[in-house]
């Protein structure tokens, strides 16, 4: 019997050495990115959960402190709120069918006041850009109460802003437990009382349902 051995050129030896390290390579990149686009997502996600949105900028530093996407964020919701929510006040200042209705407006305009000029100082001071009109669905919210007369305008601006304020007192707990900059931190402390304050003038209208409710305003 007679055996015979293969012998590869020393050419191919080479294609397939080329071919293994490319392979390689590849793997070893892919194994880099996929961890960071999965941080990245995940962090989306959990940002989400909690009512923010992540810009992606990532954290800088300012003069009062590391700013993070979670402190950009909340001040911008802050300066939309007063974009929307001090127009809604000043109806029920107008409009309100309730004594209670127009004391909440007076809250209202007073606190969103306030925060507004606060929000937009905070802008300037760290950089952070800023909305300077409502968004849609905002806009909705304010038609949908504008269109309302007597008893159903107060009850629908009684339950819209409750519900929003109630969702941005959420985000405040989150921004004034995390933030490490003392700029925000203020913010964060002064909506807290302010919001707070809505919150109890608006549930004392004696119109708020509880009910559960779209909450896609901020």
């Amino acid at each position: 019997m007679r055996w015979f051995t293969s012998i590869r050129p020393p050419g191919d030896r080479r294609t397939i050495g080329t071919a293994l390290i490319v392979v390689s390579l590849i793997a070893t990149v892919v194994s880099l990115l996929l961890p960071a686009q999965l941080f990245n997502g995940n962090r989306s996600v959990a940002a989400a959960r909690q009512g923010w949105i992540d810009d992606g900028r990532g954290t800088t530093s300012t003069p009062y402190g590391p700013l993070t996407a979670l402190d950009r964020d909340f001040v911008r919701k802050v300066r939309l709120a007063g974009l929307w929510e001090l127009p809604a006040g000043r109806q029920a200042q107008e409009r309100g069918f309730r004594k209670a209705t127009r004391t909440a407006g007076d809250h209202l305009v007073a606190g969103h006041t306030e925060l507004d000029r606060r929000a937009i100082e905070a802008g300037r001071a760290l950089g952070i850009s800023l909305p300077n009109q409502p968004g849609e669905k905002q806009q909705q919210l304010l038609a949908e109460m504008d269109a309302a007369q007597g008893e159903e305008f107060d009850r629908k601006l009684a339950n819209i802003l409750r519900m929003a304020h109630g969702k941005v007192f959420q985000l405040i707990a989150v921004v004034r437990h995390q933030t490490r900059n003392s700029m925000v931190r203020s913010l964060a402390d002064r909506a807290n009382a302010v919001v707070l304050d809505h919150i109890t003038v608006l549930e004392n209208t004696g119109l708020v349902d509880f009910e559960p409710f779209d909450d896609d305003v901020l």
